[in-house]
């Protein structure tokens, strides 16, 4: 048989207008006219599949007729039928964003929802509304291009110090001695904003319908977290107090700390103890440098301190455990600060409790040395300065010896 041009056309008109089992009888039929070697012709000249020739013979012989589940087999991807539209999305999401007022950038204000990019889409980039597909899928290209909806991340510091690289320098070679120096023990310490303690709701999620007020005001009392991490052992010690966090504090619960755990520590001379450069433990503290320089001395252990840079503490190991403390009472009801302090004791670090303590005693704020006094604290302790140090001039307010025998060691 002869596959005239108008037949050809006629042929692969009506096959395109049928669906699914139809189309196959109508293919099979066509087929069996053309005689031998009708499947081989077909696929030629009409470019009918051979595999679904076959198929609509088989149904056509055996009476059988075959049902596709076509709901199963999904949809295509929106970029197979619109090849751009994944660059496309990229282009206008890489190219807007929220700046400073002084227009030092190129970008733009702009908070982009997928409505917000289909619509760039159609007014940028050429799409039809009608052939563009809706925001939710335009939504779910975002996600899968790792635009996902997030809070903006606290990670860049407000301020960077003239030191600040000098000290971070310095702060890795302190803390890499430390770690290869079997006398020495390096300590983390800092305190976690204060928590209140009521019928408050923490923002977390819960299964057993806890409820809490609709406001936080008025908490019954608020406690302050303040830890002391080990790095080199991943052990964590958690104090709690319902008073100021002062200079007094941070020294008794270091107290605290040693006289429960020196045993364990026997061939420890130095205790490397890494903070924040914070009001109350500031090496200008006056008080906190007096009771420093005691607790040295009484306990005969000599005190290395070292200082993140400002606005840079969350580089201070003890600030990755806060995160799972708050995800671990999160969607609870911290009404009382027992409460809170068995959520504390049941979280795990590494697999392990921290020691959780309650402070019960009530500090005063404001404690400060006379000049005349300061001045003879400072005859006990060695600063990083420029007569000690030559690469890293200028960091005495970060870097700081004391030794127990009232001699310089560094």
């Amino acid at each position: 048989m002869v596959l005239t041009d108008s037949l050809k056309k006629l042929l692969i008109e009506t096959a395109y207008q049928l669906k699914g089992a139809a189309k196959r009888k109508f293919m099979a039929q066509a087929v069996q006219g053309l005689g031998l070697g009708g499947q081989r012709l077909a696929q030629s000249e009409l470019g009918w599949n051979r595999d679904t020739i076959r198929k609509g013979i088989r149904e056509l012989e055996s009476g059988i007729t075959c049902f596709d589940n076509m709901s199963a087999k999904g949809r295509y991807k929106a970029e197979e039928h619109l090849p751009n539209l994944l660059e496309d999305i990229k282009n206008i999401v890489d190219s807007q964003s929220q700046i400073d007022p002084s227009f030092k950038s190129q970008r733009l204000y702009t908070r982009l929802s997928a409505a917000e990019v289909r619509k760039q889409l159609i007014e940028k980039c050429g799409y039809s509304d009608e052939n563009l597909h809706t925001s939710e899928t335009i939504r779910v290209k975002l996600n899968n291009l790792g635009y996902k909806l997030r809070r903006v991340k606290k990670v860049q510091p407000q301020k960077k110090f003239p030191q600040t690289d000098a000290i971070f320098e310095q702060l890795d070679i302190v803390n890499m001695d430390a770690s290869e120096d079997k006398s020495v023990l390096r300590l983390s310490m800092d305190g976690k904003a204060r928590v209140k303690i009521g019928s408050f709701d923490r923002g977390g999620k819960s299964r057993d319908g806890t409820k809490a007020d609709d406001h936080d005001y008025n908490p019954k009392t608020t406690v302050t977290p303040y830890g002391i991490f080990l790095p080199e052992e991943d052990e964590l010690f958690l104090y709690f107090t319902e008073s100021k966090v002062t200079s007094d504090f941070i020294v008794d619960i270091l107290e605290d700390f040693w006289l429960e755990q020196k045993h364990r520590f026997s061939d420890i001379q130095t205790l490397l103890l890494n903070q924040d450069n914070g009001p109350q433990n500031s090496s200008r503290r006056t008080q906190f440098m007096k009771r420093i320089v005691e607790f040295a001395q009484k306990h005969q252990v000599n005190i290395r301190l070292a200082y993140y840079p400002p606005y840079h503490s969350k580089y201070n190991p003890i600030e990755r455990t806060w995160a799972i403390l708050e995800n671990h009472w999160n969607g609870s009801i911290l009404d009382e600060v027992e409460t809170a302090l068995k959520f504390a004791s049941t979280m795990k670090w590494k697999g392990s409790h921290p020691v959780v303590k309650l402070v019960n005693k009530t500090y005063e704020n404001g404690v400060k040395l006379t000049k005349k006094a300061m001045a003879q604290i400072e005859k006990q302790i060695e600063r990083l300065t420029d007569s000690t140090h030559e690469v890293f001039p200028n960091l005495g307010n970060w870097f700081i010896d004391i030794c127990c025998r009232k001699t310089k060691f560094i």
